[in-house]
């Protein structure tokens, strides 16, 4: 299913229906501030299992980041003690940013890599942070490609809904997709380091 959502207006009984297929387990694809991304629910065991084979992933350890509505969602799931990363991720979020932060016991064991870290969005696009506000927890993300290498990210999502219609249940359709993936922040050693330069430009 191809369904049309306005990001600076997100309709609301639209927003409850995708949510109600997050919380029966469903694949949905949706925009970002950067690539067309895929995802379900934290909760959905089976479906991130699904995602990372899709992705040739290893479906018990999944190297797939999560989204968040806001900084106080995100404290629920990480433990961040130090000032300086807090304040970074303040200045930084919402924006193309993917920030590698410290996991506490909230997140599933499946998405703890042996350093117990895990990948953190707060996309500026509204949305996805509607429906993750409305599910009330977060959700997988996972950037779609394209199997043209020079191409790399599918920006058009009726062309995506023709390619991952059969894996998907809904693609939401938020208008064109951009071409570059989010910039890496790590910020898990001692000192906070770039490991992909993307679409955002770090603000320090």
């Amino acid at each position: 299913m191809l369904l049309r959502l306005y990001p600076e207006n997100p309709n609301q009984k639209h927003i409850r229906q995708v949510v109600d297929l997050l919380e029966a387990g469903g694949i949905i694809i949706y925009p970002t501030d950067t690539v067309y991304a895929m995802g379900c629910d934290i909760k959905a065991g089976k479906s991130i299992e699904s995602i990372a084979r899709f992705k040739g992933l290893n479906p018990k350890n999944p190297d797939l980041s999560l989204i968040f509505h806001d900084m106080s969602q995100l404290a629920e799931y990480t433990i961040i003690r130090d000032n300086a990363i807090f304040r970074l991720l303040k200045r930084n979020l919402p924006g193309p940013f993917t920030f590698i932060v410290q996991a506490n016991n909230q997140i599933p064991k499946m998405f703890k890599n042996k350093k117990k870290t895990v990948g953190i969005r707060i996309p500026d696009n509204d949305i996805v942070l509607e429906l993750v506000r409305e599910l009330g927890r977060p959700i997988i993300t996972t950037s779609i490609h394209d199997q043209d290498e020079v191409i790399e990210y599918t920006t058009d999502p009726e062309l995506i809904h023709e390619k991952f219609r059969g894996f998907a249940d809904i693609v939401i359709d938020g208008g064109s997709g951009k071409n570059e993936a989010s910039t890496i922040v790590d910020c898990t050693g001692v000192e906070i380091q770039i490991i992909r330069q993307g679409l955002g430009v770090l603000e320090w």
